[in-house]
């Protein structure tokens, strides 16, 4: 009797290896009514030992060693690759489960092809000359539009200071409509982002300056071209854009999506008036449901309305005839539902910065005292990833969602190197274009509280006193 065999006879073991291969099609494997179940190595692997025990003999060696086992091993292994070829294969019908090609294929025939990336870069913004009297420093914010002669659109994905120390930003870079028809080269004339947008809001403040100076003062150096237009949604993205796509259209959902897919809208929220809840009423969630009312009765002799809620990215202009506005309401003429008229509003969007004192180990600061620490090329690249994390967290937040102290500090001590975060506290800045005004701070531990129609957007302008090394 050989060692894999145990305690037990031949006949008990035969008795075991035929029970065993009697079950070799149990319905646990395969599709079941949990999806399908792959079958196991080492299950594939028992059932041929099982049967070439029944065929050998129970005293066959089949020991770790012997040759037949190793051979047994390999048929199982490549047997195991198919049942998880398999696998992938029923995966790949569902769009709840399915990767790559036959995600874009479900996608197709629900008439939502997989969508382009926006391309990506970076390009230099240069101060030209002294400062007016008065202006010590120029700021470009996060979102503000440049332009080609072409007439591309791009946004700055960062916030962009400069002033007498610095007179050059190298700043990265975003195209405003995704696809490849924005990978932009310098190379080709009309693809050479070469001016900032002067209709855009958030110029105001470098108007005024150049007003004030009689000249340009910023210049752009566009040198190497945008990449990553070519490139489809990931997976994960374009997953939640199907599964939560309607199969109907002339509905509350369909107008949704036809919204979100429209170039600089960053979230949207549709809303029943008549219907459903008053979100804008200043008597919403703080009254008695016995005692007062959603909402007054419809007119019947006035259109019926459904508002429509947009949150724009920073780099959207709302207003003009190509404006969001415009956009928005473009897409929503074939999908609104007949004899009822959409009501375009603007979110109102609340500024959200951070102040923290952190404290940092194991990264190449250079030592010196805190103000030489604050300002060194390394604490701003820090600091740099710090925003980067933050603004993933603030702008993904829907409607009415408040910011939480709590999320805010585990976001910080998620940068490897953040050993503390201290005094930590939330900045809400007021609703304003172009750079926003003094915040007002909220105490340690406060979250930021926002209303039903409200969004909050990150502002990443910073100072040694936002994020402060210690």
């Amino acid at each position: 009797m050989s060692g894999s065999t145990g305690a037990l006879d031949p006949g008990e073991v035969l008795a075991i290896d035929e029970a065993l291969l009697r079950a070799s099609g149990d319905a646990a494997f395969g599709v079941t009514t949990s999806g399908f179940v792959a079958k196991p190595f080492a299950r594939l692997l028992a059932e041929k030992l099982a049967l070439a025990r029944m065929l050998l003999g129970a005293d066959a060696d089949l020991s770790a060693g012997s040759m037949v086992r190793k051979l047994l091993e390999i048929t199982a292994l490549e047997d195991a690759r198919q049942w998880g070829a398999l696998a992938a294969g029923y995966d790949d019908m569902f769009v709840s489960s399915a990767r790559g090609a036959a995600l874009t294929a479900l996608g197709e025939e629900l008439g939502l092809p997989r969508p382009r990336m926006a391309a990506t870069g970076s390009l230099a913004c240069v101060l030209q000359g002294a400062l007016p009297a008065g202006t010590t420093r120029i700021t470009l914010p996060r979102g503000l539009r440049l332009l080609t002669p072409g007439g591309h659109h791009v946004a700055l994905t960062e916030t962009v200071t400069l002033d007498a120390a610095t007179t050059r930003r190298t700043a990265a870079v975003e195209a405003f409509i995704p696809g490849p028809s924005h990978n932009l080269d310098p190379g080709v004339a009309p693809q050479k982002i070469d001016r900032i947008n002067r209709t855009d809001p958030l110029a105001a403040e470098l108007i005024a300056a150049e007003n004030a100076a009689g000249r340009v003062l910023v210049n752009i150096e566009h040198t190497a071209a945008l990449t990553g237009g070519e490139m489809g949604w990931p997976d994960l993205r374009y997953r939640q854009l199907l599964l939560r796509a309607p199969r109907s259209i002339w509905t509350a959902q369909a107008v949704e999506m036809a919204v979100a897919m429209v170039p600089g809208v960053r979230q949207v929220q549709v809303a029943d008036l008549r219907g459903g809840l008053d979100l804008q009423q200043s008597i919403f969630g703080n009254f008695n449901f016995i005692e007062r009312l959603f909402g007054t009765e419809r007119d019947l002799a006035s259109p019926y309305y459904v508002t429509v809620l947009v949150a724009p990215t920073p780099a959207a202009i709302w207003s003009g005839p190509d404006g969001l506005r415009a956009m928005v309401e473009q897409a929503l003429e074939d999908v609104r539902p007949i004899g009822i008229l959409p009501n375009i509003q603007q979110a109102n969007e609340v500024g959200v910065g951070v102040a923290a004192k952190l404290v940092v180990r194991g990264l190449p600061l250079p030592t010196g005292n805190v103000a030489a620490v604050n300002g060194s090329a390394a604490a701003a690249a820090l600091r740099a990833r710090l925003h980067a994390r933050l603004q993933r967290y603030v702008d993904a937040l829907p409607f009415g969602e408040p910011v939480r102290h709590a999320e805010i500090i585990w976001t910080l001590m998620s940068e490897p190197g953040i050993a503390d975060a201290r005094e930590v506290r939330l900045l809400r800045y007021p609703a304003t274009t172009g750079a926003p005004g003094a915040p007002a701070v909220l105490p340690v531990g406060q979250n930021l509280d926002l209303s039903a129609d409200s969004i909050p957007a990150y502002v990443d302008i910073d100072t040694p006193v936002r994020l402060e090394i210690v």
